[in-house]
This record gives structure tokens, sequence and C-alpha cells, in this order.
């Protein structure tokens, strides 16, 4: 009897779109994230429900030793001069940690210990980030077309989002045609 080959899911690289898989979508609105930007004023004259970001993930088990593989598009745009952001999480089991990978477009991932310690690098294609254990992690769109970013982490790892409840320790703003990095 001959084996059995099996087309596993595939990404397309220039876009970061995942096929042939069992995927879960979820899209995050402005309205979904409330506290997240500096002008609060702003965020709040804005279409709650424009799209900031949108995630798929391949289903896998949620077991010890599992993975997740999963894209996140975070679309180009600007809440006043803040750049359009992920809500960025600490993962509930501080000890696992995750890699990205950059498809197209162009940021940063803007990374902070518990301690508070912060720093940033710059996201673009075929750039590869290596998260540590106990890192909070947001990416940071500052292009003018939607940042991909495809994820690999363990399924176990979970989301601690309430542990970032007073924000990071920087923040990114347009400023002409770069950026700046503010301290909080």
């Amino acid at each position: 009897m001959e084996p059995e080959i099996i087309l596993p899911p595939q990404v397309a690289w220039a876009t970061g779109a995942l096929a042939r898989g069992p995927l879960v979508r979820k899209t995050t609105r402005l309205a979904d994230l409330p506290c997240i930007f500096a002008n609060r004023e702003e965020w709040r004259c804005r279409d709650p429900q424009q799209s900031v970001y949108d995630v798929e993930v391949l289903e896998s088990p949620m077991a010890e030793g599992a993975l997740y593989v999963g894209v996140t598009h975070l679309h180009a745009g600007k809440v006043g001069d803040e750049f359009f952001m992920t809500r960025g999480h600490f993962h509930a089991r501080r000890e696992q940690g995750e890699v990205y990978f950059g498809l197209r477009g162009s940021g940063l991932l803007l990374l902070q210990t518990e301690a508070g310690d912060a720093r940033i690098e710059q996201v673009a294609t075929g750039s590869v980030h290596i998260i540590p254990p106990f890192t909070a992690h947001r990416l940071i769109n500052t292009g003018n077309e939607t940042l991909s970013s495809l994820a690999v982490w363990p399924s176990v790892a979970g989301h601690d989002y309430a542990a970032l409840a007073e924000g990071f320790a920087l923040r990114v703003f347009a400023a002409g045609q770069g950026v700046e990095v503010r301290h909080v």
C-alpha cells in the first residue's frame, strides 16, 4: 500500500494569506481598543467599526507541546498622530516565547519586560523576531500598506491583556515623514 501524501496548510508569503487548513478568523475594530491610543478624544470621534487588524490562525489542539500558527494583518492608519497597533499582550504563561516573521509592509515590534524595560525592532519583509519569555509584545504599522506578520507560539501560552492595563512604556507617533518614539 502506498503511503498517502498530504498537502499541508500553506501561507502565501507575499500576502500572508493562509490556505488549506481549518482557520479561525478574528477582526479587531477601533471599538475593541478602548484606552489603547493616547488621544482618546480622537479615538471616540472615529468610526468604532473601522477594522484595525485581522488575525487568521490555523486550528491546533491546545495541548502541551502543540503550536499555533497565525498571521496578523495590521492595517495602515492612525488615531491622531499615533499609528495603528495591536492591543499587545504578555502570555498568560509567561515562560512561553514566540516567533514573528515579517511578510509584507513595514512597522515596529514593541517589546517590554515585566520590569517595564522596552525596546523596539523594525519589522519588514523577511525580518525574524524572537520574542523571549516574560516579554509583552505589540505590532505597530508605521507604513502606508497593511503590515502582515506570521507568528508561531505554543498553544498553551494564552494571552494576558490585563497586565498591560496601564499600557506600554513607549508610544510611537508620526513625525514628518518618520516616526517619533515617546516615553509614557
